[in-house]
């Protein structure tokens, strides 16, 4: 069961075991942080997604051992963007690939690229990894 922090009602953040469910649980977080504001309904489908991609990479690609969890946060603008963070303790930044036709894989950062208004990879605080971050605006999300 992640554990819930809602630091403000446009802040929420929570912390996610490197598990195949946890995916799953990132989208119902952002659910449970988007439905009750008043902007956030046109955010959930982008923004499901785009959790559910970065979080799949903290699974799939951190080196980091298997019991080192996963720290996500959603912040609402007052613009009404939202941010997406997936943190993790691999320091190595994702890189996009390109994926044949034939592959099953390799295309969540791509979707990211294309369906966030921005996003990025930066160091945590005190060294020990990495965070990617994304954008999703109303905008973006109604197109």
């Amino acid at each position: 069961m992640p554990e819930t922090v809602s630091p403000s009602p446009t802040e929420q953040t929570c912390w996610l075991p490197r598990h195949q469910r946890s995916p799953r649980t990132a989208r119902q977080e952002l659910r449970d942080f988007l439905t009750p504001l008043p902007s956030g309904e046109p955010l959930l489908p982008t923004g499901e997604l785009l959790v559910s991609e970065l979080v799949t990479n903290a699974i799939q690609h951190a080196r980091a051992p298997r019991d080192r969890l996963i720290f996500v946060r959603f912040q609402l603008a007052p613009d009404n963007t939202l941010r997406i963070e997936v943190h993790d303790a691999d320091s190595e930044k994702p890189t996009l690939r390109d994926a044949s036709d034939s592959d099953e894989a390799g295309r969540g950062l791509l979707l990211v690229q294309e369906l966030a208004t921005q996003w990025g990879c930066c160091p945590r605080k005190g060294g020990i990894g990495k965070f990617v971050w994304c954008h999703v605006s109303p905008e973006a999300a109604a197109a």
